[in-house]
């Protein structure tokens, strides 16, 4: 791999963090060979680190434009062949014509604001093929409290900085999963506070 370059690669430091926990379980959902759409590449930073060690998983980053530069710049510092070049891709927007059979996010739904929240159950209907899934990582609200004091504290200095962001609630996302086709099947906890969950598209919504 080619050594990144400081002044080109944007930087998340909770993908560092976070990266081997959330792989230990996409090695797991993800035995078999298929494409895979990720909602919100951020800094591309997961992208570059998962891609190659599921070589099997045809891996589509996709962000807003003003990300994309971003993302390029990590594609090209550590490439992998199953690892394709960013799609824009605003949820509340137009999606490119991309199916995928699994759709992963990460870090995402708290920023977002729901409406955006939303939009992106709406789209997961033609997005997903049959059968596909849907697997987001993140701190949420379970039966209205938070996991750990540090998440409420996080919830509000995001809500103080955005009154559209802040911790959802995994009824709420079960709801709009619902409305869409899809079923929750797993439930993970994982480090600091965060979840990695998982979401079937059923026969109904195929």
């Amino acid at each position: 791999m080619n050594a990144p370059r400081d002044d080109l690669l944007p930087d998340a430091p909770s993908c560092g963090r976070n990266r081997e926990p959330i792989l230990s379980h996409l090695k797991r959902l993800l035995a078999d060979p298929q494409c895979l759409l990720e909602i919100g590449s951020g800094t591309g930073q997961h992208a570059v680190y998962f891609a190659p060690r599921l070589p099997h998983v045809r891996w589509q980053t996709t962000d807003r434009a003003d990300k994309l530069p971003g993302i390029r710049a990590w594609l090209e510092a550590e490439p992998a062949t199953n690892l394709l070049p960013p799609l824009q891709l605003d949820v509340s927007g137009e999606w490119p014509p991309v199916q995928a059979d699994t759709i992963f996010t990460a870090n995402t739904f708290h920023i977002m604001s729901a409406v955006t929240v939303e939009a992106l159950f709406r789209h997961l209907p033609l997005a997903l093929r049959p059968g596909g899934r849907l697997i987001v990582y993140g701190p949420v609200k379970i039966g209205g409290e938070f996991v750990g004091q540090g998440n409420a504290a996080f919830d509000q200095s995001l809500r103080q900085g955005d009154p559209d962001m802040g911790i959802r609630d995994l009824e709420w996302l079960d709801g709009l999963a619902e409305a869409a086709g899809l079923r929750r099947t797993e439930l993970n906890y994982l480090p600091a506070n965060n979840q990695l969950m998982v979401w079937h598209k059923t026969i109904e919504g195929s």
